[in-house]
């Protein structure tokens, strides 16, 4: 079995951050993960250094673009260790052997007939690099950039891309799995629904330089989306490379959703006309914000992984960033969320298990692992609950559901702690007659961590092997380094020797770190010093709460925003009719929300989103359902008249 995991090539115009962390921790994790579970694996990331953005970042700092590109390139390869993330490519856009293959494609595209000269008059957004639809557009601007696009009228070349509309469409349908989440390739369908345009990739030398040059017309540059996809062939050593017939056929690219139509449609796309099998398969995850907020250098919340790993421990961090989003749907990250999950979750849950499992058998057995005795019910329920475990977590961590992986992971955590209190190991000690007892119980407590050191290798290579350490295990045991071989009770030997261990996770004193970040400039956790010090504040009074205007409200049609996959265009009778822009998308389909009575605030000052007037705010409340973050419409217990207000 073999299996090839890519993240997108990061563009150079910024340095690294949260965003990027994320992505390459998960493509990290599940190559971990694929070789534990005994496949041959590579997983590659790298830089995309081409492109009008990249031109202009390195003229504004009075440098040649190469110079600018490999700094910033440099950063981000600098980063990935400091993660305890480590590919086995790291491919950039300017290496020469991807430059030939570049234009080895172009060539025979061009060859084929896929590639045609044409004059193009369209609107180009220099932050996107790429022409933009009248459709596309918001109140005239970029959806994405919120500024108006230019009109360019000029001599480009174009791919053929209209050509592989349908057969897209057809392999998309016949392969359910090609684009992950569902949600993703429901909206990749529903933008392939209306006729597809061909592709501008050119740009003309005149207005730009930096891009790899046409083989066919050397007056051109390549369209930097052109380039950088390819280099996921480029680094199996398409097309004669054996690397590229052995990891091609399962090649599973991971991005983020702002850029789906590139991965989704361009791509696939360029594969069928250059007669490549397309990839096995996409992965696209939600959006990182902080405090709740998108990041953006311009309010300054752009959170840098070196110094998270500085604050909160290169495993702290990739835990929690795991742990917290459910993959496909966005997810907010702050100082006191992490906090809670390190002190919880990691100090308390599994730190401590680790701490007085390991306390305990020093002290009653001289750090030796004794032999087990018969198994009492206690035992079977311990043992069937890991038994459990196991499966769910290979399907969830296979499937990119990290979250409810862990959360299988966190049950044996959680009954293992109960175990020890329910059998009160310190209480057996001190009876003779109880040594077999003891022996037994403290042996099902080594086999739990050692299980848990298994399974946590790919999201905490450090705890693990620290886990792994401590349990006097030797680092390439298979116990510890193959789930076939490990994944299974009483894998442990009796008889191994525990050696001198530290605490896992400390817990942090939430007090002095949030001072800590108020001297800093950062912003407190929610729970502040102020806050605890004024409990009143953000108190409203009776006066205040009834100039909100909650009313009861009737859906009576909706329909998805094209260009959202968070909002739904709701026409509401209140009771009155009214249009308000909800962003429940994700978790509703317009056929669930209509005939729905729900709450609205009917008093709101109405606002335009994706151009279109809402007239009101729908309330829901924010919850977890099978450990997935989802939203939950607020409503009434039985049918209200429509437009009664709530009071």
């Amino acid at each position: 079995m073999t299996s090839y995991i890519t993240t997108p090539i990061y563009y150079v115009n910024a340095q690294p951050h949260l965003g990027h962390a994320y992505t390459t921790i998960v493509a990290d994790t599940y190559s971990r993960f694929r070789r534990l579970c005994g496949e041959e694996v590579r997983f590659q990331t790298g830089t995309d250094e081409h492109g009008d953005k990249i031109a202009e970042a390195a003229l504004k700092e009075n440098v040649p673009p190469k110079e600018y590109a490999d700094r910033i390139s440099g950063m981000f390869r600098d980063t990935w260790p400091i993660l305890q993330v480590m590919p086995d490519n790291f491919i950039r856009t300017t290496d020469p052997d991807h430059i030939a293959v570049v234009q080895q494609i172009l060539q025979k595209v061009y060859d084929k007939g896929d590639i045609y000269f044409d004059e193009y008059s369209g609107l180009y957004c220099r932050g996107c690099e790429r022409f933009l639809t009248e459709k596309e557009l918001v109140d005239g601007n970029c959806p994405d950039h919120q500024q108006p696009p230019q009109e360019i009228a000029e001599q480009n070349y174009f791919f053929r891309m209209s050509k592989y509309q349908q057969p897209l469409i057809d392999h998309i349908k016949a392969n359910p799995d090609f684009i992950t989440p569902e949600r993703y390739r429901n909206e990749v369908l529903s933008f392939l629904s209306e006729p597809l345009e061909d592709l501008c990739i050119s740009r003309p030398k005149t207005r730009l330089t930096w891009g790899i040059e046409l083989p066919f017309d050397n007056n051109f540059v390549t369209y930097v989306w052109f380039d950088a996809l390819i280099n996921y062939l480029t680094g199996l050593g398409y097309p004669d490379d054996e690397k590229y017939q052995t990891f091609w056929p399962v090649a599973e690219h991971l991005i983020a959703k702002d850029i789906l139509k590139p991965h989704a449609i361009y791509w696939p796309t360029m594969l069928l006309s250059m007669e490549v099998p397309l990839y096995k398969k996409l992965h696209v995850h939600g959006y990182w914000n902080v405090d709740n907020t998108k990041m953006s250098k311009s309010i300054g919340n752009v959170v840098r992984p070196k110094e998270l790993v500085e604050e909160y421990g290169i495993d702290t961090l990739r835990y929690f960033t795991l742990r917290e989003m459910s993959f496909g749907l966005d997810a907010s990250f702050s100082s006191e969320a992490i906090v809670a999950r390190k002190n919880s979750d990691l100090a308390n849950d599994l730190g401590n298990l680790y701490s007085r499992s390991l306390a305990m058998l020093q002290k009653y057995c001289d750090g030796v692992v004794p032999e087990p005795g018969l198994e009492e019910e206690a035992d079977r329920l311990l043992r069937e609950t890991a038994e459990k475990m196991l499966p769910l977590y290979r399907e969830n961590m296979a499937d990119f559901q990290f979250h409810r992986g862990l959360q299988a992971v966190w049950e044996l955590v959680s009954y293992a702690n109960k175990y020890i209190v329910t059998n009160e190991p310190w209480a057996l000690a001190k009876d003779p007659a109880a040594a077999g007892r003891l022996a037994t119980v403290l042996y099902n407590l080594m086999e739990c961590l050692r299980l848990l050191a298994l399974v946590l290798q790919p999201v905490m290579p450090e705890t693990a092997a620290k886990m792994v350490a401590g349990l006097g295990i030797a680092a390439d045991s298979p116990g510890v380094n193959s789930l076939e071989a490990g994944g299974m009770w009483n894998v442990l030997q009796p008889g191994t020797t525990l050696n001198e261990v530290e605490a896992l996770f400390p817990r942090v004193d939430v007090k002095k770190h949030m001072e800590k970040a108020e001297g800093k400039g950062k912003a407190a956790p929610t729970t502040s010093k102020k806050a605890a010090s004024e409990p009143l504040e953000g108190i409203i009074t009776f006066d205040q709460f009834k100039e909100v205007e909650i009313r009861v409200a009737e859906v009576v049609a909706a329909e998805k925003i094209k260009k959202s996959d968070r909002l739904l265009k709701l026409t509401v009778l209140s009771p009155e009719e009214r249009t308000i822009v909800a962003g429940i998308a994700e978790h509703y389909t317009p056929e669930e929300v209509v005939g729905r009575q729900v709450l609205i605030v009917a008093n709101l000052k109405p606002a335009k989103l994706m151009g279109i007037p809402s007239q009101g705010m729908v309330l829901a409340a924010k919850t977890e359902v099978d450990g997935q973050e989802k939203l939950v419409l607020a409503t009434v217990s039985g049918f209200v008249k429509t437009g009664s207000r709530v009071a």
